[in-house]
């Protein structure tokens, strides 16, 4: 893996790279990227950086400040699978060009203050994080919304609704569709897609990604999963970036599309992004202990900040109006707050495969995957490191069963929020933890916070649903 300037210029050279493509993350959690010649490429590209115009990206500058620098990181350097070019990738930071200080909006940016953060806290100098993205890959997507008219049609070779379509001779119908909630993980013809995610697990591979499994999920119509390996926050951002990067590419390759929509079918399981933590100092895994599940006090703090903080979270865990739609009962949702070892009902859960101290983590099962990751993570590790700092109680486990709860039981256990704005709302009056170390500024909470009801769960809420037509048509 490239280093300095030196090696990714050597890489170039030894790959025959003719062209780089920079890349870095606007603010709401799509990657932007751009492409110059390989003779543009040069070692003072990595102090200075090349300039783009800011104002055109989401929630960042306003026309009247609109220039903007990416700085390269030597140490993202890749090739390309997808190009016909032999394209040498680079992830970037953002900086101002005028006061050179690192971009407070660019979310890598963010990233990168949260470790610094932890480090100066002394409670640890590292924190791994392991996300498991699911998604869907589907045959075809009409979507159309215009005045008068709203809707959308998914076609899937394996969804069950195809089980009374009529065959052709260019189209059978062959059957072995998958019924709802029974997609894991039956082998093919049942499963028809193997090939399809063994592409995706290799070339992930092929840009350094390492590949533990890759797998079917629950849902029927074409769900999966598939998962690599831990590595620091800011790492793994960047690495779930070139995992949803792949995974749509090869999907496209195939003449398919894949989404991280969290719940694109209704009456089936919806994808999240269980999310695995836990934080080192001097080589040592702090949350390793003797307590319960072989949890330290440091690690059950930590969850005590975690569930303090959650409802404020998921505005940035969670952070779309179909999210809400996956947080709900009977789907293997975690929507209630609460932890356990091994109970998947329960939103923090302590995996419990491996005794060694060096496995001991915490699993926060709510975020789904069309979270900005930079900012998730952040904001995971800034409630955890309250935790840690105030000595907050995470109560006691639950070690049952919380679906089948009696009702007077289950009151007693607090909800993850039912929509974007309740979100919202929570992190508006709750986000102070976020702030500590200017990890996240007050901007960029405000800038979230307005962008998420203005341009997503205002235009949802205005606009009349389709079933509002079946349901009301005739009133």
């Amino acid at each position: 893996m490239a280093k300095t300037a030196k090696d990714v210029l050597e890489l170039a050279k030894q790959k025959g790279a003719n062209t780089v493509d920079f890349r870095f993350m606007d603010f709401i959690g799509t990657w932007q990227h751009f492409s110059v010649p390989i003779r543009e490429l040069t070692e003072e590209v990595f102090k200075e950086g090349l300039g783009f115009d800011g104002s055109s990206i989401r929630g960042w500058q306003g026309i009247h400040e609109s220039d903007m620098l990416v700085i390269p990181d030597a140490s993202t350097a890749f090739i390309d699978p997808f190009f016909k070019d032999t394209t040498l990738v680079l992830i970037c930071t953002i900086q101002d060009p005028i006061t050179r200080a690192d971009y407070n909006k660019d979310p890598r940016n963010i990233a990168q203050k949260a470790e610094k953060y932890l480090a100066s806290t002394g409670i640890g100098d590292q924190v791994f994080v392991g996300p498991e993205a699911e998604f869907f890959v589907f045959d075809n997507i009409r979507i159309y919304g215009q005045t008068n008219a709203a809707g959308y049609e998914i076609e899937s070779e394996e969804g069950h609704w195809t089980s009374g379509r009529p065959g052709s001779e260019t189209r059978p119908n062959l059957g072995h569709d998958i019924r709802p909630k029974e997609g894991y993980f039956p082998v093919p013809p049942i499963d028809q897609q193997q090939d399809l995610r063994n592409e995706m697990m290799l070339t992930m591979e092929q840009i350094g990604l390492k590949i533990e499994r890759q797998h079917h999920e629950v849902a029927t119509a074409g769900q999966a999963e598939i998962d690599f390996v831990f590595d620091t926050l800011t790492v793994t951002a960047d690495n779930l970036m070139k995992y949803k990067y792949v995974v749509k590419n090869v999907a496209q390759k195939y003449g398919k599309c894949a989404t991280f929509m969290p719940k694109p079918l209704f009456g089936d399981n919806g994808s999240g992004m269980h999310t695995h933590m836990s934080i080192w100092k001097g080589g040592k895994n702090t949350f390793a202990g003797n307590g319960y599940a072989g949890l330290s006090e440091s690690a059950l703090f930590a969850m005590g900040g975690i569930l303090k903080h959650a409802r404020a979270l998921t505005a940035i865990t969670n952070p779309t109006t179909n999210s809400y739609k996956r947080l709900t009962p009977g789907y293997e949702a975690p929507i209630n707050l609460a932890y356990s070892a091994r109970n998947r009902s329960a939103c923090l859960r302590i995996p419990m495969f491996s005794q060694n101290p060096k496995a001991k983590r915490f699993e926060f099962r709510c975020p789904d995957p069309t979270c900005n990751p930079y900012l998730a993570f952040s904001a995971l590790l800034m409630a955890a490191i309250d935790g840690i700092q105030n000595k907050i109680d995470p109560g006691k486990p639950l070690d049952k069963d919380i679906y089948d709860l009696p009702p007077e039981e289950l009151a007693k256990v607090p909800n993850t929020p039912g929509s974007l704005d309740e979100a919202l709302n929570a992190l508006e009056e709750d986000h102070e933890f976020l702030l500590k170390g200017e990890v996240f500024t007050s901007d960029v909470v405000e800038t979230w916070i307005d962008y998420k009801r203005k341009k997503e769960a205002d235009q949802v809420r205005l606009r009349p649903h389709p079933h509002e037509f079946y349901l009301y048509f005739d009133m």
